[in-house]
């Protein structure tokens, strides 16, 4: 394989220069890079029920940029989180209602509670044979192996009947916070020579509850902790069909694959960095901050060292600020309006103001100094990802199992919109690309 290795890098350059396409030739054909136009808006490519991100709104007849708002089957999210008051959990229930696309009565959720109970379970010795076997850093990657495996244990992986996905999906569900912690714990025990053990999930606990439950050793948590936690869990569900990993289950579900391909190439999507790691690069850079700022409650030094962040000139070179601005949302990101509420209660109960002072230091500076120093076509302002990793490290939660708490929130997304790609479309999503091949001509003789 060394040699493969030599090859590769002594070949990287002309492969690299025969696959440069120029700016020019997207600007001539009127090609969108990322299915984007210059303001950043999607091109339209498909219709849903499920979800809407709302950031202009129409006045006097001039689209015109507003405050973000995020809705989940006709409710705002804002108020989904205000229905479960101080005490409650909403994961569940707003589960059953991206799902089914109706708000579920108190028995249904009670129902919907039990179900997902009886499928947090794994097959015999799976944990052993799959999940234990070939621990990996790469929590994702971990998952993604056992969601492939588990289709072996399903005799209805390849029936295509609408129920056995539906099935699917509730199981996967269900699921992902067992093979999300369990994952963690095998690296940590093989490669970390950490200590094993293994908590099975408590079906009369919410899925906030059981993630606390299983990922601590001595399975305390508190009731402040699974509701900080659920929100994340809401908030994260479900985000429109056009964000990388939910197009990417509609263009796999459209070729008639399975769901647990579907929600495999889902998962692949969604660790790519530029997806679902962003709030690891925000904790980076808060870190890096920490450590080049002298006096981290002086605004002002914090200021002047996120310019130099901004001009590329120290952290990791590339110029951002990273928690800052969304492709959709202008004014604001209301994932991250409601989130924030919560973070300053659990960072009062962690102690943990002064980090907090810091963040909204980065939250009021970084927009500005961007708006001063770049050209954008539309506001900036922080992203739910800029406090959702600083919650994860205050409830003690690993920062390899970050992205991996993302996927346990937008599995339900997937599985709504796969559900309702199988049940509207009926063409295979297949986009065109247009050739800028040279051609060459060769002679019968060659």
């Amino acid at each position: 394989m060394d040699n493969v290795m030599e090859y590769a890098k002594k070949k990287e350059k002309i492969c690299r220069k025969n696959d440069a396409i120029s700016n020019d030739l997207y600007e001539k054909y009127g090609v969108n890079r990322g299915l984007r136009d210059v303001n950043g808006k999607g091109v339209l490519t498909g219709l849903t029920t499920i979800s809407k991100m709302v950031s202009f709104k129409n006045v006097n007849g001039v689209e015109t940029p507003c405050d973000g708002e995020l809705w989940y089957r006709g409710y705002n999210t804002k108020e989904l989180v205000s229905m479960c008051g101080e005490h409650g959990f909403g994961f569940e229930r707003t589960a059953y209602l991206l799902i089914f696309g109706e708000m579920p009565n108190a028995d249904e959720t009670e129902e919907f509670k039990r179900i997902l109970g009886e499928c947090r379970c794994l097959p015999t010795n799976f944990t052993r044979d799959v999940i234990m076997k070939a621990p990996s850093k790469d929590i994702m990657n971990s998952m993604t192996r056992s969601i492939l495996t588990l289709a072996s244990y399903d005799n209805t992986t390849l029936s295509g009947k609408f129920s056995d996905s539906l099935f699917q999906c509730i199981s996967l569900i269900a699921r992902f916070p067992m093979l999300a912690a369990y994952a963690y714990h095998a690296y940590n025990h093989y490669e970390n020579n950490e200590s094993m053990y293994i908590h099975r999930p408590d079906p009369t606990l919410s899925t906030a509850e059981n993630l606390l439950l299983m990922l601590r050793p001595d399975k305390k948590y508190t009731e402040l902790e699974a509701k900080v936690l659920d929100v994340a869990l809401m908030l994260h569900m479900e985000h429109g069909g056009g964000n990388n990993s939910t197009f990417t289950t509609r263009v796999v579900t459209s070729s008639g694959a399975d769901t647990y391909s579907t929600i495999a190439a889902a998962m692949s999507s969604l660790k790519g960095p530029k997806h679902g790691g962003a709030n690891i690069k925000v904790m980076e850079m808060m870190q890096d901050i920490r450590e080049n700022v002298s006096d981290t409650k002086d605004y002002y030094e914090v200021s002047n060292y996120l310019g130099k962040i901004l001009a590329g000139e120290t952290f990791d070179h590339k110029g951002l600020i990273y928690g800052m601005g969304h492709a959709v949302y202008s004014l604001s990101d209301p994932r991250e309006r409601i989130f924030k509420g919560y973070v300053e209660k659990l960072a009062a109960a962690k102690n943990r103001e002064d980090d907090l002072l810091l963040y909204k230091y980065v939250e009021d500076a970084a927009p500005k100094l961007i708006a001063q120093k770049r050209k954008i076509m539309k506001g900036v302002s922080p992203n739910v990802d800029f406090y959702s990793g600083f919650v994860y490290d205050m409830l003690g939660i690993p920062i390899e199992l970050y992205t991996a708490i993302f996927a346990i929130a937008r599995i339900v997304g997937w599985s709504a919109h796969r559900l309702e790609e199988l049940n509207t479309a009926s063409k295979i999503i297949r986009p065109a690309y247009m050739s800028v091949m040279d051609m060459h001509e060769t002679s019968a003789s060659e």
